[in-house]
């Protein structure tokens, strides 16, 4: 299950050229899901398949009643800091593995706002969910994914440093589906810009996800 951020009057991170997230993680995650159904032949779905709002518990919902054996949602936000560049992967935890991604994890769960949520019922769930999160399984096998994409995809992207975070972030809250945010890149960041905003450069990036998120699937953990 492709997961492509914001969508519908939540636009996600702009750039200083206008790029709009919503737009960015879209074509990459359509791109993705193309290369493999067709390359690596992967039954794939998306969240969302146009410029469309959907909650994060209803994200959530969505590849729980497909049974997928993973979920990613990609996204190209706004960093804390100007500088920062990149491909990254992020898993859940209760505990960010450090600030930039405890930042980023508020400012992606902020989302929800756009839909007129109540944001306190959904820290709520978010809190019985993680409780359940002791199943080994969907901790192990997100850890095990965000290595494998994070690992192939630096043969071929540049990664931010250290590229490998976690963080409570709501969209991968599933108890038992193996979940990774993926940023592709920061929007905030001049250079990353330019490179999202060209379509061979995401289409670039699609191949590479493709190729990693087959290897995972590849994996004894999922198999």
């Amino acid at each position: 299950m492709l997961d492509p951020g914001h969508g519908g009057p939540d636009p996600g991170a702009i750039g200083l050229h206008g790029t709009q997230e919503k737009d960015v993680t879209l074509d990459i995650a359509r791109e993705v899901a193309r290369l493999l159904i067709d390359r690596h032949r992967v039954v794939t779905r998306l969240t969302r398949s146009d410029d469309r709002f959907l909650a994060l518990d209803d994200r959530v919902a969505i590849a729980r009643k497909a049974e997928a054996d993973l979920f990613v949602s990609i996204h190209a936000d706004s960093a804390p800091n100007v500088g920062a560049r990149g491909l990254s992967a992020y898993t859940l935890s209760t505990k960010a593995s450090d600030s930039f991604a405890s930042r980023l994890a508020q400012q992606e769960n902020q989302a929800d706002r756009f839909g007129g949520r109540d944001s306190k019922a959904g820290r709520q769930i978010v809190k019985d969910i993680l409780r359940d999160l002791t199943a080994r399984h969907t901790r192990n096998a997100s850890l095990v994914a965000r290595q494998t994409l994070v690992r192939g995809a630096g043969r071929d992207l540049r990664l931010l440093d250290n590229p490998m975070r976690a963080a409570n972030f709501a969209v991968l809250k599933a108890p038992d589906v193996p979940s990774l945010l993926v940023e592709t890149g920061f929007l905030s960041n001049p250079q990353d810009e330019e490179m999202l905003r060209t379509p061979d450069a995401r289409r670039r990036v699609a191949r590479v996800l493709a190729r990693e998120i087959a290897a995972v699937l590849s994996h004894r953990q999922f198999a």
